[in-house]
């Protein structure tokens, strides 16, 4: 997935010491090389655990986050890409179609950069537009047309249009691909309470799209769905999203969250370009 000069580079900088590595800025310390590796190591021990049915799904729930770190260049808070180092290793051991929905807040383009060429893996963000890092537009990926998707959204967006994305946009291309097995970069910046963004979404929403993921998991691939860790600036709602996630995965009912989304009525284009772009209409 990373190159050797990429890795060595990161390892290097961190042993010098505390410093800034990019205008995001992403801030390294002495042990950051470190604490990379176990989120990648711990992300590739729950990948083997799920892909060896020792369990029927799991969380791996680390940070440093990954899925801005493209094959050359760490970036945007993200040293290694762990959900792209999963989906190269299962890959590797011979899953021959790997589905990633990314759900973060912010386009996951380091892990579209990494499997742009790469016919085994499909990946479909959702993510706001205009806002770091400034990809992930509609016809990015052209030659990857239904196999790569970007869902671009405005400010505001909900519960709403997020329901309707499940069913409308990654229900029919995760039927389409056929996964073996589907990750999921499981960001919860997308909260209407997040400092850095806002999409709009509540708890309950993260709910309702974890548990989407998961059934379809259950439909395509024998349950094998494995969630990875990405962004999220408030403990809360982080906190709290982090338990719906797990709530999905186990078949519970959400708790209370007590944190109903405050959004205007959302605007349904990006929903309709997002399904056009899916269909090739």
């Amino acid at each position: 997935m990373h190159s050797p000069a990429l890795i060595q580079s990161i390892k290097d900088v961190c042993a010098r010491g505390s410093t800034i590595i990019d205008p995001a800025p992403t801030f390294v310390t002495r042990t950051s090389f470190d604490d990379a590796l176990r989120a990648a190591g711990a992300t590739l021990a729950s990948l083997r655990a799920v892909s060896r049915g020792n369990v029927r799904n799991a969380f791996s729930i680390v940070r440093p986050p990954g899925h801005h770190a493209e094959p050359d260049q760490s970036m945007g808070f993200c040293i290694f890409n762990n959900i792209a180092i999963a989906a190269c290793q299962a890959a590797a051991d011979g899953i021959s179609r790997i589905a990633i929905i990314d759900y973060d807040a912010h386009h996951g383009n380091g892990t579209q950069a990494a499997f742009l060429n790469d016919d085994r893996v499909a990946y479909l963000s959702t993510h706001q537009w205009g806002i770091y890092p400034g990809t992930g537009w509609y016809e990015e990926a052209e030659h990857a047309r239904g196999r790569i998707v970007n869902v671009p959204l405005p400010a505001g967006a909900g519960d709403v249009i997020y329901d309707q994305i499940a069913v409308q946009v990654i229900e029919p291309f995760v039927r389409g691909f056929r996964p073996q097995l589907i990750l999921v970069s499981a960001g919860f910046d997308a909260h209407w309470k997040d400092p850095l963004t806002s999409l709009g979404l509540s708890t309950a929403g993260f709910y309702a799209l974890s548990s989407r993921l998961v059934q379809l998991a259950d439909d395509q691939c024998d349950g094998k769905i494995l969630f990875v860790l990405e962004g999220g600036y408030d403990p809360v709602n982080l906190a709290n999203g982090v338990q719906a996630v797990f709530s999905a995965l186990t078949g519970r009912r959400l708790f209370d969250p007590l944190d109903a989304s405050e959004v205007d009525e959302p605007d349904v284009g990006p929903l309709l370009e997002a399904i056009k772009v899916l269909h090739g209409i």
